[in-house]
C-alpha cells in the first residue's frame, strides 16, 4: 500500500469520525433553541462580513488590472488616450457597482438578523 493510499484512508477515517460526532452536538430543549438562534444569527453576520471582504478584495484586484491595462494601452498608442480613458472609467464603474451590489446583499442578510 502506497503512502498516498494510507494518507487517503486516514483522511477518510477522520472525516467519518467527525461526521459521527455531529448528533452529539445537537441541542435539545427551549434553551437550546434560543442559543441556536443566536448562533445562526452570528454565523450570518460573520458570513456576510467575510463574503463582502472577498468581493471587495477581488474588485480591488480587478480595478488594478483595468488600470494596468489602460496605462499599457495608452503607452502603446498615445493617440487613443481619450478612448481608452472612457472605456476604463466605464469598466471601473461596472466593477464598483458589483461591490455596491455585494454590500446591498450584506445589508439584506444582516437585516434579517434579529437581536434579543
Amino acid at each position: 500500500m502506497s503512502k498516498l493510499n494510507k494518507l487517503k484512508y486516514v483522511g477518510y477515517s477522520t472525516l467519518a469520525l467527525m461526521l459521527m460526532t455531529l448528533p452529539m452536538m445537537a441541542q435539545a430543549g427551549a434553551e437550546g433553541a434560543a442559543d441556536n438562534k443566536f448562533t445562526v444569527n452570528a454565523a450570518k453576520a460573520i458570513g456576510a462580513g467575510v463574503g463582502f471582504g472577498i468581493a471587495a478584495g477581488f474588485a480591488g484586484i480587478g480595478q488594478g488590472l483595468v488600470g494596468r491595462g489602460a496605462t499599457e494601452g495608452v503607452a502603446r498608442n498615445p493617440g487613443a488616450a481619450g478612448t481608452v480613458q472612457t472605456i476604463m472609467i466605464i469598466a471601473l464603474a461596472l466593477i464598483e457597482s458589483l461591490v455596491l451590489f455585494a454590500l446591498l446583499i450584506v445589508f439584506v442578510v444582516i437585516g434579517g438578523v434579529s437581536t434579543q
